[in-house]
């Protein structure tokens, strides 16, 4: 199919699979609006069935399958949303899937895709082993590929997603980039209602295949390194999609894990959104300045929402410990009864809420009779740390603020 023929399928594409999701709301902030000197739009694709973007494209590939195709079943190889969405998919039109998964697999996303009805295998320590695997399913139970993002049907489904922020006007669109399935999609819709909407896409430091590939005007394989936004490491687009952003997408910014992990914790906090990492990396780009919007309408693209929470909990307490709103101090003091009681008194009297206390007495900067103690705990404020600490000296005891 070509790519003009992919553009002119999306609102066929609309129609077909509307009866199987949502629309998701959109959701003005006026809170990233003041940080950015924009009007700042969130659209919620968080909210989505299996909590991501990827069950539009599942579904357009398998009503666009035929039925003798659709009689012997589905595969897809994922991780995480992919998987979640052709199972999803599978179970509502009443098909067989078989997903193979990554022995990594986290097990929070393998417990919802075989709660889907899929079959899942779990197979190989990372996603190229997994797919080996499921060529060999493919020829021996003549099973039909899902692709996450290197297939025309699933594109013109995800494209599904700009015809909804089409709606609201636009001056810009900021979408996370993984295999570039979902951009190509948004991209291919917007460009069809105005060549002025800019479309920008986003990648992650560890991952920047695309910004590379488009830079330097060919494909480019770029092995991935570790990040938190697992969902968009993918070590290279697929020549449609490179075609597709190439000619469609105006840039592609990167941004680092500590921006991805602020923007997140910033959702939760502000917008009561629970965004994984790759969702949230549209937002970081705006947040850390790496995309021109002040005084536009800009709609950022929230592309999922499933997040391990044993991950969440460490991104939140490393968030807050960063911006010093969770702090640790160190003092030493007569290890006698009543200076531990001194130093907490202190903390009570900026209003900190005490999270954690550790003696110790052994360490060799201790000297006998002394304890160090270690304390973690909440502030509202980080200004209030000057006074806390100046008291404390005042009655000569010795403190230091832990990085």
């Amino acid at each position: 199919m070509e790519i003009k023929q992919i553009q002119q399928n999306i609102r066929k594409t609309r129609e077909l699979i509307s009866p199987y999701i949502h629309e998701t709301p959109v959701d003005h902030s006026t809170t990233f609006s003041r940080m950015t000197g924009s009007q700042v739009f969130l659209k919620l694709e968080n909210l989505q069935k299996t909590g991501s973007f990827k069950v539009r494209g599942a579904f357009s590939k398998i009503l666009n399958m035929k039925q003798e195709e659709r009689e012997k079943g589905v595969i897809a190889v994922s991780a995480g949303n992919h998987a979640q969405g052709v199972a999803y998919a599978s179970m509502s039109l009443n098909i067989r899937s078989v997903i193979v998964m990554p022995e990594t697999a986290p097990v929070s996303k393998y417990r919802a895709t075989k709660g889907y009805g899929a079959e899942v295998i779990l197979y190989g320590r990372y996603i190229h082993e997994s797919m080996k695997k499921a060529e060999e399913l493919i020829r021996e139970r003549n099973l039909t590929l899902v692709h996450p993002y290197d297939d025309p049907y699933v594109i013109a489904g995800q494209g599904t997603l700009g015809l909804e922020i089409a709606k609201e006007k636009p001056d810009v669109v900021v979408v996370p980039i993984g295999g570039g399935g979902l951009i190509s999609g948004i991209s291919l819709a917007l460009k069809e209602v105005s060549n002025n909407i800019k479309v920008i896409g986003v990648q992650s430091y560890a991952s920047p295949s695309l910004k590379i590939s488009k830079d330097l005007g060919r494909l480019t394989e770029i092995e991935p390194s570790y990040s938190i936004a697992d969902g968009i490491l993918v070590k290279s687009p697929s020549n449609l999609t490179f075609d597709i952003i190439s000619n469609y997408v105006d840039d592609i910014v990167l941004v680092d894990d500590d921006e991805i992990a602020s923007a997140l914790v910033l959702l939760m906090e502000r917008n009561k959104a629970v965004v994984e990492p790759a969702g949230a990396s549209s937002l970081a780009a705006l947040l850390s300045g790496k995309v021109n919007i002040r005084d536009k309408k800009v709609m950022v693209v929230l592309s999922g929402g499933n997040i391990d929470m044993s991950l969440l909990a460490r991104i939140i307490d490393k968030t807050l410990y960063k911006s010093k709103r969770i702090v640790k101090a160190r003092v030493i003091v007569p290890d006698k009864p009543g200076y531990l009681n001194r130093v907490l008194s202190h903390i009570a009297q900026i209003r900190g809420n005490i999270i954690d206390v550790i003696h110790d007495r052994v360490s060799s900067d201790v000297l006998p009779g002394y304890t160090k103690i270690y304390v973690m705990f909440e502030v509202a404020e980080q200004e209030v740390l000057g006074k806390f600490i100046v008291d404390l000296q005042n009655e000569n005891i010795e403190v230091k603020l832990v990085e």
